[in-house]
């Protein structure tokens, strides 16, 4: 009961710190965010709300200005048992991509996530 009191109290502290000090967005035309949006339209990410690996990327997400859906893997929800028959585990962050071609992609580390999403998406 404490460990869950301790974590959720640090959870809050982080994801407060993540809201006041978020830095500045990428800046794109109108015609290049449309394209980015566009190529988000097929990415899903699994994350917990104060898991500090998905606040790192979200914080990506938001710099890159990527409008990637965002759903809540919680104990409970819909979404977990989607990660769980998709992807095979329940880890978060976990980003889901949907290729055009059909098949899916399942990257499960922060660093890896924010590295596809750098490819993807940085400033050239």
């Amino acid at each position: 009961m404490i460990v869950k009191l301790v974590r959720n109290a640090l959870g809050l502290v982080i994801v407060s710190v993540d809201v006041l000090t978020r830095w500045s967005r990428v800046k794109r035309t109108p015609e290049a965010q449309q394209k980015v949006a566009q190529a988000a339209q097929g990415m899903t990410l699994y994350h917990f709300f104060a898991c500090p690996f998905c606040v790192k990327t979200r914080r990506a997400i938001h710099k890159l200005r990527v409008p990637i859906e965002k759903r809540s893997a919680v104990q409970g929800s819909p979404h977990r048992e989607e990660l769980i028959q998709g992807g095979g585990k329940v880890q978060v962050p976990c980003l889901r991509i949907q290729h055009s071609d059909g098949r899916e992609e399942w990257l499960y580390e922060s660093k890896q996530i924010i590295g596809y999403l750098n490819d993807q998406f940085g400033p050239a």
